[in-house]
């Protein structure tokens, strides 16, 4: 999700639209969390645009994790990263977070390319 490779550059920082991409989420829901979550706070560039560090980025996956699929409310996954950056395991919690995101991008992946084949096959096409 973040190099592909070990031959090609890692990218340290990301606009908000290339973090919108990689994490399938809306400009105003990474902006809504940056008050919700006191460890979400992305540089701004001379421009005065967000840059968000990979840290950020992990981070922005975990509160995605917590809220959209373990149905944590803000209240709860906010606490639940307090606790967790009190523990000094954030960032463990959060590549898990990062691995399952990717995961399930590649599922769907998968699965539209089986949509996709069974079409061909009903169809008779093979293009």
């Amino acid at each position: 999700m973040f190099g592909r490779g070990d031959a090609d550059p890692v990218q340290e920082y990301f606009s908000i639209g290339e973090v919108c991409a990689l994490t399938e989420l809306k400009p105003h829901v990474l902006r809504y969390w940056e008050g919700q979550f006191r460890a979400l706070r992305p540089a701004k560039n001379r421009s005065g645009n967000r840059v968000y560090s990979r840290r950020e980025v992990e981070l922005v996956l975990l509160v995605k994790q917590l809220l959209y699929v373990e149905k944590y409310t803000i209240d709860g996954a906010r606490q639940k990263i307090d606790a967790e950056r009190r523990g000094h395991t954030v960032r463990t919690v959060a590549r898990r977070a990062l691995e399952a995101e990717t995961s399930a991008a590649i599922e769907r992946e998968l699965e539209a390319i089986l949509r996709i084949l069974t079409d061909e096959e009903s169809t008779g096409r093979t293009d």
